[in-house]
């Protein structure tokens, strides 16, 4: 079942406007970011009364949760070969553009790739070692105005241009990435996408491949890509 995020639904038509509701007067040329707009709204209402009555929907709108580390890696090709011993599935390589946008609470990222293309709300607290985020993903077309729709809105914060190696072993995801500017870093992500695994096995699944990976407590980075480029 998916679950619905009402703080998340509520902060896009507070910033937004709500289309179903008002009169929009939409100049020439921005008549298919103001559709992109209902069209997003649609989508994240339809899904709030559907999780509301408990049942489940498939509409590219999800919200889960995440127990997860982030660290450098001065290393990858040891990673790699633990992955491949342990028969990881490798999905691919991924050029990816996240856009960070200005909001008042938590972090809204537009990410623009071959393999992955998400609108992504997220809450997690700046910790070391293994931390919880509460993520919602909406899934987006490449071809839309989306990403014009944020700029004008909100404005953009930073953008992340990264090349990421994504692999699975069940629900665990492991990211090698290589980020401009920054260097190259190794996360896992321990996800709970259907709300039938516990908290205490995600953070016991994150700490389990932290060993198997040989990822030092030292290595660990408790800010997002976005703070450390804004530190630069």
């Amino acid at each position: 079942m998916i679950e619905h995020s009402p703080s998340a639904l509520e902060w896009l038509i507070t910033t937004f406007g709500d289309p179903s509701r008002s009169t929009l007067v939409v100049k020439e040329g921005e008549i298919q970011i103001f559709l992109c707009w209902i069209q997003l709204t649609k989508v994240l209402k339809k899904t709030a009364q559907f999780a509301a009555r408990g049942e489940s929907i498939r509409l590219g709108y999800m919200t889960h949760l995440n127990v997860e580390i982030k660290a450098r890696c001065g290393n990858q090709d040891k990673i790699r070969h633990i992955l491949k011993k342990l028969n990881a599935d490798f999905k691919g390589t991924d050029h990816q553009l996240d856009t960070y946008f200005k909001v008042p609470v938590g972090r809204l990222k537009l990410r623009e790739g071959s393999i992955e293309n998400y609108l992504i709300y997220y809450q997690r607290k700046d910790q070391d070692g293994p931390k919880e985020s509460q993520v919602t993903l909406f899934q987006n077309n490449p071809r839309s105005s989306l990403k014009s729709i944020l700029h004008k809105a909100l404005g953009i914060l930073v953008s992340v241009d990264k090349t990421r190696e994504i692999y699975f072993l069940d629900n665990v995801k492991f990211h090698l990435d290589s980020v401009v500017e920054l260097g190259s870093f190794i996360e896992i992500e321990a996800i709970d996408f259907d709300g039938f695994i516990d908290r205490d096995a995600l953070y016991k699944q994150c700490e389990k491949y932290m060993s198997l990976l040989e990822i030092s407590s030292d290595d660990l980075i408790s800010h997002s890509y976005s703070d450390l480029l804004n530190r630069l």
